[in-house]
């Protein structure tokens, strides 16, 4: 089950990428964030209802709702991040650095969580698709793209706090239900996410925002909030080293999804290298049950 959830958080994760990106061509990156957070929150705790466990709140331990809030607040930089980086430049270029998380989160878990069953193939799939997430960001630029390379820095971060979220979310899911995990989450991300629109002065953005962009905007946020479900009960089930990689192929939708609306085409390169990273993840999932 643990891994049927993994697929379905990256077919979650995927569409979440190209909504975000047809939300945030006129909205503001920090304001769209705080926005969309929002609608996570509300599906999140929403399912906490459902089943049941808000009367398991009371016994949560101090160590699980401490790392729980830390990663909230490593994913809440991870998004800002992202979408910073969404904003400036191009989704097939930005999403693969952003994957490239899985590298350091695998590594993270073999040293944390001595996952080191069947580790050499782990490390090999690993070492592929780093090279798959090379060729990928080294494709062509695409022409209605500024040269500016600050995106890659926003990108490069929330690979960063990307990978730290997993970790961190791992420890502090130990012993919480799945859903009540993901709900208290989200709302550290919303508080931080909120505090940094105030921050900015940007809360005024808020009611000049695009209509059809926030409607956008509130479906990524549902979309994000069924990869989160699906992604936290598959690692807290399951393997971080082999779900973590699973959950980053939604990179194969999110190219299919921005050719298809933003016609954004993959260079030759760039295509060995995503059939490199599907290849690799593939096998990690396939050899190390």
């Amino acid at each position: 089950m643990w891994l049927i959830m993994a697929i379905m958080s990256a077919v979650f994760a995927g569409l979440t990428s190209v909504l975000a990106k047809c939300g945030i061509k006129k909205t503001d990156s920090d304001v769209a964030t705080a926005i969309r957070t929002i609608v996570v929150l509300f599906f999140s705790w929403i399912m906490v209802f459902v089943v049941g466990s808000f009367t398991t709140i009371p016994q949560i331990t101090a160590k699980s709702l401490i790392f729980l809030i830390l990663s909230g607040l490593a994913t809440g930089a991870s998004w800002i991040c992202y979408f910073k980086a969404l904003s400036m430049g191009d989704v097939n270029k930005v999403v693969p650095i952003d994957k490239s998380s899985t590298i350091l989160t695998v590594l993270l878990a073999i040293i944390c969580f001595g996952e080191t069953k069947n580790i050499a193939i782990k490390l090999i799939c690993t070492a592929f698709l780093g090279l798959g997430i090379f060729l990928m960001v080294e494709k062509k630029e695409n022409k209605n793209v500024t040269t500016d390379r600050k995106w890659m820095i926003y990108a490069v971060l929330s690979a960063v706090f990307a990978a730290a979220t997993s970790i961190l979310a791992k420890i502090g899911i130990n012993g919480v239900e799945s859903n009540l995990g993901t709900a208290i989450r989200t709302s550290v991300v919303l508080v931080m996410s909120w505090l940094i629109v105030v921050i900015k002065n940007k809360q005024k953005l808020v009611k000049i925002s695009d209509k059809k962009e926030l409607g956008f905007i509130g479906l990524s946020g549902l979309a994000t909030g069924g990869s989160w479900l699906c992604y936290y009960y598959a690692i807290q089930n399951g393997d971080v080293s082999v779900v973590v990689p699973i959950d980053k192929m939604s990179i194969v939708i999110t190219v299919l999804f921005s050719y298809i609306f933003f016609k954004e085409k993959l260079t030759k390169k760039a295509t060995v290298g995503l059939a490199l990273m599907v290849a690799a993840t593939v096998a990690m999932a396939v050899l190390t049950k």
